[in-house]
């Protein structure tokens, strides 16, 4: 991991805390926004972040930026773009819970390297943070959806939960900017009971946007979840979160490649909570990502290490070349009538390996069989994945030495044979990500 230190701590407690030790007003106006609705306050190298941002800007590696409360990024209308340069690092504040939501028609153009990553974290220093310090980052398209009053088919929108805004549309092939070596961390504050925010929320969000080489890590909520959408993703770490690693609903319909979920043993619940709709199990566009090498880890003893994966409400997908390993009450459990209505032609799996002490969850009140589902699939089995050390929290190693597995041949995803997220040799996390526990 590399950490660059560009400001005193002090100066940003100063910054963002009252002598009084509330947090203090932010008279400022960022030039060209509607006055009152939006500031940009800088003292020396620190700079706080508050509103509605409605012209485009750029956050510097040189200077550490701070979100005061609810920072929105555009109107809903005009497009205002958000440029985030490489090492640049965004601290949620804390005591307002600070949080980004891109709006419809604006972008993040959040750029890293592996070199130097951009790191959203939490404002209080290392060592106090943890889970739910701030919000998280939201992203809302114009993408197709489903979650229109009791479902249906074509253009709808949606408001999201927490009040970040309204997403969904009919623009599938919609951009909402890139995602490239991001760390979200230590965020999934609670905003009300059964109102917990994610690590990252893509609403809505289309398929031109570009997000790859993203790790959300100690969230309290979900890590990452789609709702609904046609946005593809690569290279994707979810690590230590407090419930499931990676959720989709409400019609996403993207694809994804090298995925890597890790569950810590205090805290989780699925590794894989996958949805249509909630409300209208057959509610149209059905949710039907296509899912290629994927690792997924629990831990086996820890009571809060549900299952690996939960397929419910009426999904579909393909799933390929998935690991699941070490959860404590299962490696597969497939719920509703309307999901298993899906098998065997919306609903499939390959090239796969189950690793769990129960590996298949079957449900008394279900004639149907998750394990005769698994076996189905062409190059399923279960046992030893070859995992290297994927239960180590401080310094783990996903590569697993499985291979055989077939990709779909599609231009989006990478023509390899292994099984998993990580073949041997090919350590994609290394020298951006963290295992930072506070």
């Amino acid at each position: 991991m590399r950490t660059v230190t560009v400001f005193s701590l002090a100066l940003l407690a100063a910054c963002t805390t009252g002598s009084d030790g509330t947090t203090p007003t932010n008279p400022g106006t960022n030039p060209g926004t509607t006055a009152g609705t939006g500031a940009v306050d800088c003292d020396g190298d620190v700079c706080v972040l508050s509103g509605t941002i409605a012209d485009d800007l750029t956050l510097t590696a040189d200077k550490s930026w701070v979100l005061r409360g609810g920072v929105f990024i555009g109107d809903d209308e005009a497009e205002t773009v958000l440029t985030i340069e490489p090492g640049t690092t965004v601290y949620g504040e804390s005591s307002t819970d600070g949080m980004l939501v891109i709006r419809r028609a604006s972008k993040l153009m959040a750029q890293g390297t592996a070199a130097a990553p951009i790191v959203f974290t939490s404002s209080k220093q290392e060592g106090e943070r943890s889970r739910g310090d701030w919000g998280g980052i939201i992203v809302n398209g114009r993408s197709t959806i489903n979650s229109c009053g009791e479902g249906g088919s074509g253009a709808c929108e949606a408001f999201g939960e927490g009040g970040t805004g309204f997403y969904g549309g009919d623009d599938e092939s919609d951009s909402s900017g890139v995602f490239e070596y991001v760390r979200v961390e230590f965020a999934g504050t609670l905003l009300s009971p059964d109102n917990e925010l994610n690590g990252i929320a893509f609403q809505g969000v289309g398929s031109g946007t570009v997000i790859d080489h993203v790790q959300v890590h100690m969230n309290a909520d979900d890590g990452i979840e789609f709702f609904g959408g046609t946005a593809n993703a690569k290279h994707i770490l979810v690590t230590g979160v407090g419930d499931d690693a990676l959720d989709w609903t409400d019609g996403w319909r993207g694809k994804a490649q090298h995925i890597v979920l890790q569950q810590y043993d205090d805290a989780g619940d699925q590794g894989i909570e996958a949805d249509n709709n909630g409300e209208v199990n057959e509610a149209t566009p059905r949710s039907n990502p296509v899912l290629s090498n994927v690792t997924i880890i629990g831990s086996p003893d820890s009571a809060s290490s549900d299952l690996g994966m939960l397929l419910r409400e009426g999904t579909a997908a393909e799933l390929h070349n998935v690991i699941v390993a070490g959860f404590n009450e299962g490696c597969i459990d497939i719920d509703n009538d309307a999901t298993w209505a899906q098998v065997g032609a919306g609903l499939t799996i390959d090239h796969s390996i189950t690793d769990c002490a129960v590996n298949y969850l079957e449900d008394k009140d279900e004639t149907d069989s998750v394990e005769a589902w698994f076996n189905a699939g062409t190059g399923n089995t279960e046992g030893n994945a070859g995992l290297a050390d994927p239960y180590n929290l401080a310094s783990p190693d996903f590569t697993s030495t499985a291979t055989g597995g077939m990709v779909p041949s599609d231009g989006f995803f990478d023509q390899v044979d292994h099984i998993g997220g990580m073949a041997p040799g090919d350590d994609w996390t290394a020298g951006w990500t963290t295992s930072a526990p506070n």
